[in-house]
This record gives structure tokens, sequence and C-alpha cells, in this order.
């Protein structure tokens, strides 16, 4: 059980509430302006604006984070029915967060994918990092054997054991932004011959996290890239996502290609598929 306790302004207890508002408690705390109840850590916010934290991962919320070596991992492309998936994991030390602050990566959110092409090969400059690019054919191939979720639980689980490899150990806090509860990812992998272990599990992480903001931009870094290499085989521009500009180009990609072709570069169990028969 951690126990953490910090001062706050008034912007960051309006942000605070403002960010957990689902999880506040409906039980009155003497002194207290609300308390917010999650999973592993219990937010209490006082009339003095004094905020304790208290739980087994409490150190993961405070307002202003430990500065600390973290790891994290983020995915690309799982939403796109054309293109690779791209799985990133990035080991972030102390000495990295200025740098990074400066570069402004903990406004992950707001970047567009023009400051992408700027700003991620710094960090692949800078950053020990594992990036992991699974194209549509071998996508299209592993499939048929396991889910999507499966696929990216198998993938995460490898970008860190070639971080670990890369770097020589994790740091305490390895951060994944969640895609699925913790014992169902370690049911995943329960076949893999090595399984990184004591992962952190937090949805929208990468505004949360330094270090899976990083994954996040080099992982999209990698997707652009490849997307690019895409565009330039096939001498065209493909539309991004998996809506109806995507069926009218992918029916028009078929009648000049044929589906074999098609294989190539798309995710073939998407509903994209079976518009086109």
């Amino acid at each position: 059980m951690e126990t953490y306790t910090e001062k706050l302004n008034d912007n960051q207890i309006q942000l605070l509430k403002k960010k957990y508002y689902n999880y506040i408690s409906d039980k009155k705390i003497p002194y207290a302006l609300f308390q917010i109840k999650l999973e592993d850590c219990t937010i209490t916010v006082y009339t003095s604006k004094k905020a304790v934290y208290q739980g087994e991962k409490a150190s993961l919320y405070l307002t202003q984070p430990l500065e600390e070596d973290e790891a994290g991992s983020d995915e690309v492309g799982t939403g796109d029915y054309f293109g690779p998936v791209t799985v990133c994991a990035v080991l972030v030390k102390k000495e990295d967060i200025a740098f990074l602050k400066e570069l402004k990566v903990n406004d992950s959110k707001q970047i567009n994918d023009d400051q992408i092409r700027q700003k991620a090969p710094l960090l692949i400059k800078r950053l020990t990092h594992s990036l992991l690019i699974l194209d549509n054919i071998k996508y299209n191939q592993i499939h048929t054997t396991n889910n999507m979720n499966q696929i990216k639980a198998k993938l995460h689980n490898q970008a860190y054991l070639h971080l670990q490899k890369k770097a020589g150990s994790l740091p305490e806090r390895c951060i994944v932004d969640q895609f699925a509860p913790k014992d169902l990812y370690y049911r995943y992998l329960q076949n893999e011959p090595h399984i990184i272990n004591n992962l952190t599990f937090e949805t929208k992480a990468e505004s949360k996290y330094l270090s899976v903001a990083c994954a996040s931009m080099i992982a999209r870094y990698a997707f652009l890239c490849a997307w690019d290499k895409m565009e330039e085989h096939y001498q065209c521009t493909i539309p991004k996502g998996a809506g109806a500009e995507v069926d009218r180009f992918a029916a028009a990609f078929v009648n000049k290609y044929g589906y074999e072709e098609l294989s190539k570069i798309a995710k073939m169990h998407f509903k994209n598929t079976a518009k086109l028969k």
C-alpha cells in the first residue's frame, strides 16, 4: 500500500475532478471536497486543497508524477483496414524527461501526423526502444488462429522482451495502453515461452505517461512510413480508417488487382471485405 500527499491549486483540482468524474464516490468524507475511488488507488481531495493518494499504484496518479525511469508501450493501425499493425515499447529515463517535455511529447493527443514526422525521428535517435511492424500478409495468417487482442498482447509482450534485452533490464514501472483487462491479457500469453509480468495497464495512458506517449508517436511514425511505401508502390492515395471511403477504394482496388493483392495490404477479417463480396 502506497500513500502520497500533494498540495494542489484550483486548476489542478478541477482537472482531477474532470478526469475521474465517473469515479467520484457518493460517500461524504469530513473536510473533503470529493473522493475518487479507482481500482488500485483512492484519491481524497480536501478543502485545504491537499490531495491524499492511497493504494497499490498510488504513485501513478499523482498530479505531479514522481520523475523516475519508466517504460511504456502502445500500438497503431488496429482500426485501419489498410496498412500494418505497429507496436512500440520505449524506455524513458529521468535524464530524458526535460528533453521530452521541451519537445511537448506530453501533449501527444494534440500532435498531428505532420508533427509526428518531425518529432518521432528525434525520439528514435534518443530513446532505447523496440519497434515491431506486423505486415498484412503475416497479420492475415496469424489472425486465422488469433483474434485482434491476442495479436496485440503477443506483440506488446514481444516488444517488452526486446526492450529488456536492449536496455539490460526494465524499470519498476512499465505501462501498457490498456486494450484488454489484465487477467485476459496474460491469458492470451499463457502459451508464450517468455512473458513480461508486473505490467501496469491503463486506458488513455498516452495522455498520462511520457513513455507511452513516446511509444505511441514512434509506432505512428512507423505506420505512416509503411503507408508512404504502400501508396508509392500502387501510385495512388489510400484512405485511412474503415469507413465508406475505404469501401469505395477497396472495390476499385479489387477490380484492378484482385483479392489476392488486396490481402497484401488489408486486414481481410474486417467487415469491409464482406461488403466487397
